[in-house]
């Protein structure tokens, strides 16, 4: 589905260049969902920016189901199916809820079938259908309405950069719960969570470790997880989540 071919990205730091991404090669299958993890400024959010198109790669190529989309937009991408979830969800001042979920979809969405996706992802629809993406939303409510847009897009891929960050507890166990249940329908489509925490890893069919933009380690869960937790416990309260556990304790 998703290849990408000795990718670099760099980028200028005052008179010094700083590459960001090494020469990575990797391939995303269909039917999976894969979680890509490793210390805090390794590259994943960067890595993620290239697939999606907001970022483009100094060298090396990306591929999406046989085509070269390497120079293609944003757009044009999202065009082919692959969605994005922002770190940090945006705010529309003036567009409601059942506007967004319409525009994810790219056709006038039933009502009905606007409650589906919130009612997915733990939201009353009848709270939330109709009230505007601004600043009443909390972080975890505004999470949740991206997630409910991703699965009113129905993408071939869908790339998540830590959907964790900023949510409460019950919100988290929540997302884990949507993710489990869009693991079960993910037939000629893949997923893919820029994460450390270690409940998100648990639900990985593959893992990924990027450290210092490059590769290091690559598998099933049962290959790659036991090596990142160890024996010792791991991170509380990592990156301002109140999960019940944070990061791998080598981050």
């Amino acid at each position: 589905m998703l290849k990408l071919s000795n990718l670099s990205f760099g980028v200028t730091d005052g008179s010094s260049d700083k590459e960001i991404i090494r020469d990575v090669s990797l391939s995303i299958p269909e039917n999976r969902l894969i979680v890509i993890t490793g210390p805090n400024g390794g590259g994943k959010s960067t890595l993620a920016k290239l697939i999606a198109g907001i970022e483009k790669p100094t060298t090396g190529r990306i591929e999406f189901c046989g085509e070269d989309i390497t120079e293609l937009s944003v757009t044009e991408r999202a065009k082919r199916g692959i969605a994005f979830a922002f770190q940090q969800p945006v705010r529309f001042k003036g567009i409601r809820v059942i506007d967004l979920l319409r525009i994810a979809a790219g056709k006038q969405l039933a009502v009905s079938d606007a409650c589906e996706y919130l009612s997915a992802v733990g939201l009353c629809a009848r709270d939330y259908i109709s009230r505007e993406v601004n600043a009443s939303l909390s972080g975890g409510e505004l999470k949740r309405i991206e997630i409910a847009t991703v699965l009113a897009r129905n993408a071939k891929l869908t790339v998540f950069d830590e959907p964790e960050a900023g949510i409460d507890l019950w919100s988290f166990q929540n997302l884990i719960e949507v993710f489990e249940t869009m693991q079960k329908k993910v037939e000629q489509r893949s997923i893919l969570i820029i994460s450390h925490q270690e409940r998100i890893l648990n639900i990985a069919d593959e893992i990924i470790v990027l450290k210092d933009g490059a590769v290091v380690r690559q598998g099933t869960k049962a290959e790659v997880l036991p090596s990142l937790i160890g024996t010792a416990s791991a991170v509380q309260m990592c990156r301002g989540t109140s999960a019940e556990k944070g990061a791998p304790s080598e981050w």
